[in-house]
This record gives C-alpha cells, structure tokens and sequence, in this order.
C-alpha cells in the first residue's frame, strides 16, 4: 500500500517536471482565482461587519412632538411605548436636550447656533428597538397618537445597505463561479497532455494488468499537487495583503463608519482551509474530467 502511494506521488511529480510549462499555467490560473477569490471573501466579509454595526446605529425611532403638545399626552405616549415588548429604551429630549445634541454634532460650528433667537428644535420621544427590524412596526404605532407632529425611522437606510450588500455577494459569487470553471478547464487540459504523451505506456500498463486506478493515480495526485500548491501560495499571498491592508486604513474605517476589520487571524485561518479545499477539488476534478475521456473512467 505505502509502495503504491510513493509510486504515485513519484510518478505525479515526475509528470509535473516533464510537462511543466502546462503545470506552471494550472498553477498560476487556480492561484490567480484564489487570490480574486479571497479578494472578495474580505470583501464580502468586512461588508456585512459593517452592515451589521451599521444596522445597530439604525435602532432608533424618534417621535418629534408639537410645541403644544400637553405633558400628560407625552408621559402616556412614553408609558405606552415602554409597554411594548419590542422597546429596548425610551428617553423624552426637551428642546434644550435636542439643542445640546445639535450643537455637539457642530461641533467647531457650533457657535453658528448662538445668532438664534429661540430654540426652533422640537421635543421628541427617541424609542431605542431590540431589533432593527422593529423599527418600521414601531413608527406605524406611533402614527395612532395625536400631539405628532413627525416621525422618523432608518427602515428605508436599512433596507438599501442589505440591498447593496447582496448586491456585492450575488455579484463575487458569480465571480467565483466562473473563475472555478475556468481553473478546472485548465487543469483538465494540462492532465489530458500528460495523458496524450504518456499514452503507449498506459495502453502496455493495462496489457500487463495493470489496475485503473493504479494508472488513474499519478493523473489525480498531479492535479491534487498543483491545487495544493497553489493553495498555500495563494493564501500567503492575501495574508500578507490582509495585514498591510488592516494596519493602512483600519483606524480611518473605524472614524468613518464606526467599525473596524474583521481581525487577522480569523481572516487568514478561514482562508487557509478554503483555499486548500478549493484547490485540492480544482486540481481532483480536472483530472477526473481529463481522465474520463481519455481513460474510459
């Protein structure tokens, strides 16, 4: 058994070296749809760790109240809101809590607001939702009360970042999908040349009775090798890019959108094993393709 397995990896190895312009073109296209591939798993993944801290910025439904709108009214709209299961908070912003806010968002600018002569700003009642998904539920309920002048929910931003992130995933999916048909074309090709030049040899191995899947295993254990090969290549190579990538614009994503990257060392352990996965299966399946028609598999 251990004779066997040595002999097919030596044969596998030997057919590398001899037909190793085609190998070296198996090697370079499956790595080169691995690189893509991985350019859009970090793609994909730290866009729905974005969309997922940026919905959590979406939780909120603020009830902008007219100015004669009695207390009584307010404190039985914020009792009735605190009775549902659906609120997490509710907090009542005078006009001077809303003027405070504004003026912090200003920042630098905020002395702008100081030429007002009175505050134009309107009290609210801010419902803070358990989930997002609550919010539009929670907009309509409060419709029902009078004293509203408006309402406000981040349903509609919501629903185009999932819009725009599904986007991204159909999109690299396609991608991907046809990069790995591609890589697999390749590989078939380059064991069906491997075939074609070792085929007088083939036909005495079966004359002599010779199993098929002792001729088959060389073929396999080539495309297996360059799969593998390209896996580790591949997956050095988007680590590397991973991290300059992190330590370049980590912190600046961080002041834009409030959230960072997904860390290191999830990125590169995940895509060590999908890579080798995808390779290991390019390479197999190019040569099961390959040999089928040329070995009567």
């Amino acid at each position: 058994m251990m004779k066997s397995f040595l002999y097919t990896l030596r044969q596998a190895a030997i057919q590398i070296v001899r037909n190793k312009t085609m190998a070296l073109t198996s090697l370079f296209s499956i790595t080169a749809m691995l690189l893509i591939l991985g350019m859009f798993f970090m793609l994909v993944v730290n866009v729905n760790l974005m969309t997922e801290n940026t919905k959590q910025q979406f939780d909120l439904v603020e009830v902008y109240l007219l100015d004669e709108t009695p207390e009584s009214d307010i404190q039985t709209m914020i009792q009735s809101f605190e009775s549902l299961d659906t609120v997490e908070k509710v907090e009542f912003l005078t006009k001077d809590d809303a003027m405070a806010e504004m003026q912090d968002r200003w920042g630098e600018n905020a002395y702008l607001l100081d030429g007002l002569s009175e505050n134009p700003l309107p009290r609210s009642i801010r419902i803070t939702v358990r989930d997002v998904s609550d919010a539009a539920d929670i907009a309509e309920y409060a419709e029902g009360f009078s004293g509203v002048e408006d309402i406000r929910d981040s349903q509609s931003e919501v629903d185009k970042i999932i819009r725009i992130t599904n986007g991204i995933q159909i999109g690299a999916m396609v991608i991907i999908i046809f990069l790995v048909i591609v890589s697999v074309i390749v590989v078939s090709n380059t064991v069906k040349l491997t075939v074609l030049a070792r085929g007088r040899e083939i036909s005495i191995m079966k004359y002599v009775g010779a199993t098929n899947w002792f001729i088959r295993g060389p073929f396999l254990a080539e495309g297996i090798m360059i799969g593998v090969v390209s896996a580790v290549v591949s997956s050095g190579l988007i680590s590397v890019l991973y991290y300059w990538f992190t330590q370049s614009f980590s912190q600046r994503l961080l002041v834009l959108f409030s959230t960072g990257l997904v860390p290191m060392d999830f990125m590169s352990g995940n895509l060590i094993v999908i890579f080798l996965s995808l390779g290991i299966s390019i390479g197999a399946v190019g040569s099961i393709i390959s040999m089928r028609k040329f070995l009567d598999a």
